[in-house]
C-alpha cells in the first residue's frame, strides 16, 4: 500500500469517527479494537480480532460461605454464668436476631465470645463449668479462621466488588482507588493479627470496607480489562509477526515513507493512548488486586476449592492460569515485536 493511499485511508477513518461524534479511545474495548485495526492498516496486513477469553465470575456466595458450627451452652451452665459478661454475649447470640447473623456480625460474636470467655474463666470456681468453658474457648479458636473467611470472602459485598456487569476499567476513572486500597491493606493487617491470636484488633472499620465494596465495582472491571487487553495485544502482535515474516518494513535499515507512517502511529496511538492505559491497569493492580490477593492467600488453609480456582485466575500474581501473568506476557511479547519491526528501519524504540 502506498504511503499516500494509507494516509488518505487513515484520514478518512478519522473523519468518519469525527462525523459520528465517536472517540474510539474513550472506552477500553473500542480503543483496543481500533488499535489492532490501525496496526493492520499501517502494516498492510488484514488483522483478526480474536474472541476474548471468558472472564471468570467470582463463585456464588453459597459456594464461598463455609459452615460454622454453633456452640450451645446448657441452660444450667448459662445461668451459672450470671454476673459474667459472657452471659450477655451468649444471650445476644441466642436471641431471634442472633440466630440469623450475617457473616460479619457472626465473626464479631466469635471474637467477642473468646475475649469475654477468657476474662470470665478466671472468676469461675466450679471445676466442671470451668473445663466446659475452656473446651468452648478452644473450639471457638479452632473455628475462628472460618469466621474470618466468611466475614471477608463470604459476604455479599464481594460479589458487588467483582461484578462483571459494569464493563471494563475506565480509560479515565472518575475516582481513584486510594480508599479501596487503603482499606484492603487495613483489612490484611487485621486478619494477620487475628491469625497470630491478637484478639484486641479494632474491628470497627470492617463494616465500612464492605460498604465500599458494595458501592464500587473496580475488581470486576479490572478483570474484564486485563482479559480484553491481553487478547487484543496478542492480536496486534500477530499482525506485526506476519509482517516480520514477510517483506521488511525498510530495506538496508533506511527509513521510508511507510516506516514514517508506522512510527507516527506507534507513538501517537500505542505510546500516546494504549500505554497510558496499561500503566493505569498496572497501578490499579498494585493498589487493589495485590492486597486482595494477599487477603485470600493468607487464608489458604480454609479456602473453598471453587474459590481457589477463581483465585488462581483472578487474584494470583503467579501461575499459568493467572490473567495477570497472561497480561504481562502479552505486553512483553508485544513490546519485543515492535522493537524488532522498527529496528529494521533503525528506529528501535525503548518501550
Amino acid at each position: 500500500m502506498s504511503g499516500f493511499r494509507l494516509t488518505r485511508l487513515l484520514a478518512g477513518s478519522a473523519l468518519l469517527l469525527l462525523l459520528a461524534g465517536c472517540d474510539p479511545f474513550s472506552e477500553p474495548r473500542t480503543m483496543m479494537d481500533e488499535y489492532v485495526e490501525r496496526v493492520g492498516q499501517v502494516l498492510d496486513i488484514e488483522p483478526e480480532l480474536s474472541g476474548t477469553a471468558p472472564v471468570q465470575q467470582i463463585p456464588r456466595r453459597r459456594d464461598r460461605v463455609l459452615p460454622l458450627p454453633d456452640l450451645e451452652l446448657g441452660m444450667l451452665d448459662f445461668l451459672s454464668l450470671y454476673g459474667c459478661e459472657l452471659q450477655y454475649v451468649v444471650g445476644e447470640k441466642n436471641s431471634v436476631m442472633g440466630r440469623v447473623m450475617q457473616p460479619l456480625n457472626r465473626f464479631r460474636y466469635e471474637v467477642n465470645f473468646i475475649r469475654t470467655a477468657g476474662d470470665c474463666i478466671e472468676t469461675i470456681n466450679n471445676d466442671e463449668l470451668k473445663e466446659t468453658l475452656e473446651q468452648a474457648i478452644a473450639s471457638k479458636r479452632a473455628t475462628l479462621p472460618v469466621a474470618i473467611w466468611n466475614a471477608t470472602w463470604g459476604v455479599e459485598e464481594a460479589e458487588s466488588l467483582f461484578t462483571l456487569a459494569k464493563g471494563a476499567f475506565p480509560v479515565e476513572p472518575e475516582a481513584s482507588l486510594s480508599d479501596l486500597a487503603r482499606e484492603a491493606r487495613q483489612l490484611n493487617k487485621a486478619v494477620a493479627a487475628l491469625k497470630e491470636d491478637n484478639l484486641e484488633v479494632d474491628l470497627g472499620f470492617w463494616g465500612k470496607v464492605h460498604q465500599r465494596w458494595q458501592a464500587e465495582h473496580r475488581g470486576g472491571q479490572l478483570l474484564t480489562s486485563a482479559s480484553l487487553v491481553a487478547t487484543r495485544l496478542d492480536d496486534a502482535t500477530q499482525v506485526i509477526q506476519k509482517r516480520l515474516a514477510g517483506r521488511p518494513l525498510c530495506l538496508n535499515g533506511k527509513p521510508n515513507n511507510q516506516s514514517d507512517i508506522v512510527q507516527s502511529m506507534f507513538y501517537s496511538v500505542y505510546i500516546g493512548r494504549v500505554q497510558p492505559y496499561l500503566a493505569s491497569l498496572r497501578r490499579a493492580r498494585t493498589d487493589l488486586i495485590e492486597p486482595l490477593s494477599e487477603l485470600a492467600a493468607m487464608q489458604a488453609s480454609v479456602m473453598p476449592e471453587s474459590f481457589r480456582q477463581w483465585y488462581q485466575w483472578a487474584l494470583a500474581l503467579e501461575g499459568e492460569e493467572s490473567v495477570w501473568v497472561k497480561l504481562d506476557k502479552a505486553i512483553s511479547d508485544h513490546t519485543r515485536s515492535w522493537q524488532t519491526l522498527l529496528e529494521q528501519c533503525g528506529l528501535r524504540p525503548g518501550v
